[in-house]
């Protein structure tokens, strides 16, 4: 299972938690994301020490890529399994009106104009 990546739309970020164990300070805070295929899913995800961090840096609604590492631990007889985000990276949504502009000039070079009655002269 190396290499395994999810992409989605942060829908919620949960409280942080921190505390201390026999190995010393931790913290860590999970975080939902829904993917968008045809059959979206909700993945609840665990960032540990410094991905905590990275996760404190997110808003809902942001589009993110996230490497992941699953986990199963056996505790009482019953067993519990993680999501670990290892790498977090924001994805550009495209949205910016600097993507969808023409880049500076091309609309010169050009010399085609999209306007409503240009639409008469098409061939078909």
């Amino acid at each position: 299972m190396d290499n395994l990546i999810l992409e989605g739309k942060v829908v919620q970020l949960l409280a942080p938690q921190n505390g201390e164990s026999s190995r010393g300070a931790w913290k860590k805070q999970d975080f939902v994301i829904e993917t968008s295929e045809n059959y979206p899913k909700k993945i609840s995800i665990v960032g540990f020490q410094d991905m905590a961090d990275k996760v404190a840096e997110l808003k809902e609604g942001d589009d993110v890529k996230v490497a992941i590492n699953i986990e199963s631990r056996e505790y009482n007889s019953r067993w519990y399994t993680d999501v670990k985000a290892w790498k977090i990276d924001k994805v550009n949504s495209g949205s910016s009106p600097a993507a969808s502009a023409p880049p500076a000039g091309m609309d010169d070079v050009t010399g085609v104009s999209f306007t409503s009655e240009d639409s008469d002269d098409l061939p078909f």
